[in-house]
């Protein structure tokens, strides 16, 4: 059976188990902050899952699964596979609370400079690991001078979601980082235009914008890699 086949089973399999401890860890993310009475109120607050399973596990499952088949036998698959994890988790935090942490965005910015680190260690590829250094704090910047000029659009948390975005499709190139936030934004959009047609929020209402970032950058940063 082909490599890639085996690894898309092995990160589904992974990716059950892991799924629900991470449906585990966004509940308890919200619920061990100070304000956790007001996000959750209720019998919310003693929940042991964010989410009602299965979903978050077949998600985490199958996204696992996508991208180990896509990235493959490759130094950069602990990488990508860390990525996707951490991606899980903010978007249910986020979709939910419309909330990225610190307690999570430093831990998962960090594991990936070490991951890609030791990814560039094994193919000597330094030059890409500069680029994703470089392209993590520019799109930061960016979308930090973003939030001055609509501040209703983003949030503090989708700024310091940018250097972990940055850095991963940074390594791939600078075609990558353009294309990866255009998705996120055309994402956003669509989200919001289906929403307002529903009629389930306002004009003036502010979505999370971190699971749309989040999509476009996996998106573009799987195309790239194939």
């Amino acid at each position: 059976m082909d490599a890639h086949v085996w690894l898309g089973l092995g990160g589904a399999l992974l990716g059950l188990p892991l799924g629900h401890a991470l449906n585990v860890a966004a509940q308890q993310l919200v619920a061990r902050r100070p304000d956790a009475a007001d996000l959750l109120p209720g019998a919310l607050l003693t929940r042991r899952t964010a989410v009602r399973p299965p979903w978050v596990e077949l998600g985490t499952a199958a996204l696992l699964a996508v991208v180990a088949v896509r990235v493959g036998p490759s130094p950069l698959l602990p990488a990508w596979l860390w990525l996707a994890g951490w991606a899980v988790l903010l978007t249910v935090v986020d979709l939910q609370h419309k909330l990225l942490p610190n307690r999570a965005l430093l831990p998962a910015t960090a594991g990936a400079v070490a991951l890609l680190t030791g990814a560039a260690v094994v193919t000597g590829d330094w030059a890409a690991l500069l680029r994703g250094v470089a392209s993590g704090l520019v799109l930061g910047v960016v979308l930090y001078l973003m939030v001055l000029i609509t501040p209703n659009g983003l949030g503090l948390g989708d700024v310091k979601l940018g250097p972990l975005l940055g850095l991963y499709l940074g390594w791939l190139g600078v075609a990558p980082v353009v294309v990866g936030v255009f998705l996120g934004f055309v994402a956003q959009a669509v989200v919001a235009v289906v929403l307002l047609a529903a009629r389930r929020v306002s004009g003036d209402t502010q979505l999370p914008f971190g699971p749309a970032l989040l999509a476009g950058a996996l998106v573009a940063g799987l195309l790239a890699l194939g």
